[in-house]
């Protein structure tokens, strides 16, 4: 049977994958899982129950609290809030564990439930495994009279996390001009707001949500609107969300982006001045660019590579106590504040670093110089075969002699599909992209079904 859980929580179309039947029965089992604890206390489990402004949000949250409710939880619903808001706010009031209701970057049909732990941290597989078990066993927790839970509202939600993000300043940003893209999504209320507590000139696009238009042209993964409007306004720097507002991306003042990558590279060095990096460390997954690689040994930073996805940098953080991890698509996480990816966080300590130093987004992006980067997706392959073909593996300790230390190479296996991803980076395009298809020619030639 498919393992329901994915790489971040359960997530597909709304009353596709996602009906109001299986929301009911998951949250049931995830009442039993995550709650058992204070039920053997002999007392009622609480959770925080948040979603993303998705026009389905309402029928599944309905069915989460209905679920978890019936289940003898007690429910606190923080309405409209992003991903780590949720996050914090279970750890903030020490709530058993937290739901939040989004599918992050994809488009308005789908949708998905994310649970957090005790802490606001994200479930490990066995806890994954654990509720799919009971869900699929029906051994619900059933309490009546008085034993049910309640469901109230949370009232001071949205400012008690406006408030600690406003407490991680280390100065204000005062004097600065930016564009907010909320991609129409979960911080298009609160990320205006604390941007402009925070002392910023604010402009905002993206940040009307119908429970429709979430991601849909705006947003981290449509940065156009964002590019054109940073120059068109003169503004310093623009900041852009994904709908569930775990991930940053920028814009410099001439409308060039600035990556997951650069930000890292950015705050790493800021934190390292500080004195706040611990172990001088950065935690980063391999689809990092090299250039980040040799720009923090240029510093005196070392690097801690990962599996790639957000909850593996937060493993690799835990593991040394890290303060800083992140990835090039803009999950970046600051253990000192978060426990997971926060772009109002991060936004915030960026703008606080251009106000700090006194230069531009494009200045401080200098730390760092992307090698070029190219990636080519070989479909209908034999992918477990990537890491054991000997004429495979001589092809790539090949490419890899002749880059040295100037180029990288990364063969991965696709989680979902038959499909193996070659990734080449070296010192010039023309370089990385012959080389990348050569690769990717054996890959076919060798693996192919």
């Amino acid at each position: 049977m498919k393992r329901l859980f994915g790489t971040d929580g359960v997530r597909g179309e709304a009353n596709g994958l996602l009906t109001a039947e299986l929301v009911l029965q998951l949250s049931q089992a995830a009442a039993v899982v995550l709650g058992h604890n204070k039920v053997d206390e002999g007392k009622r489990p609480f959770a925080v129950v948040a979603r993303d402004p998705r026009i389905s949000g309402h029928f599944i949250s309905a069915a989460v609290e209905a679920g978890l409710s019936s289940s003898g939880v007690d429910v606190l619903d923080a309405g409209t809030m992003p991903t780590p808001a949720a996050a914090y706010l279970v750890d903030n009031i020490d709530a058993d564990f937290g739901v939040m209701i989004s599918a992050s970057h994809n488009p308005a049909p789908d949708n998905g439930i994310k649970f957090l732990a005790r802490g606001g941290q994200k479930l490990d597989d066995e806890l994954e495994d654990a509720i799919e078990r009971v869900m699929n066993s029906g051994n619900f927790a059933t309490p009546t009279g008085a034993d049910v839970g309640r469901v109230t509202r949370f009232a001071d939600a949205e400012d008690r996390y406006l408030l600690h993000l406003l407490q991680s300043l280390p100065n204000r940003l005062d004097g600065l001009h930016m564009v907010l893209d909320c991609a129409h999504g979960a911080a298009s209320a609160i990320s205006p707001r604390l941007f402009h507590s925070a002392g910023a000139k604010v402009d905002v696009i993206g940040a009307d949500p119908d429970g429709l238009n979430i991601n849909d042209g705006y947003g981290s993964t449509h940065l156009e609107n964002l590019q054109r409007e940073v120059v068109a306004r003169g503004a310093d720097f623009g900041i852009a969300h994904d709908g569930d507002a775990d991930r940053c991306l920028a814009v410099d003042a001439e409308g060039n982006v600035v990556d997951g990558d650069q930000i890292m590279a950015i705050m790493a060095v800021a934190m390292k001045d500080a004195g706040t990096l611990k172990d001088n460390t950065l935690v980063v997954t391999v689809m990092s660019n090299l250039g980040l690689k040799l720009a923090m040994q240029e510093h005196g930073i070392e690097l801690l590579e990962t599996a790639v996805g957000d909850r593996y940098v937060l493993e690799g953080m835990r593991y040394g106590s890290y303060s800083l991890g992140g990835e090039q698509s803009g999950h970046l996480i600051f253990s000192d504040y978060a426990t997971t990816g926060d772009g109002l966080l991060t936004g915030l300590q960026l703008g606080a670093r251009m106000a700090a130093t006194g230069k531009s987004l494009k200045e401080l992006a200098q730390v760092m110089t992307h090698l070029p980067q190219v990636l080519i997706n070989v479909p209908q392959v034999d992918k477990s075969q990537v890491n054991t073909n000997e004429t495979l593996q001589k092809a790539v300790e090949d490419v890899e002699a002749r880059l040295g230390d100037g180029g990288r190479v990364l063969l991965r296996a696709s989680g979902t599909e038959p499909l193996v991803r070659v990734m080449v980076e070296a010192q010039d395009k023309e370089t990385a992209q012959s080389t990348c298809q050569e690769l990717a020619d054996v890959v076919k030639a060798e693996l192919g079904l």
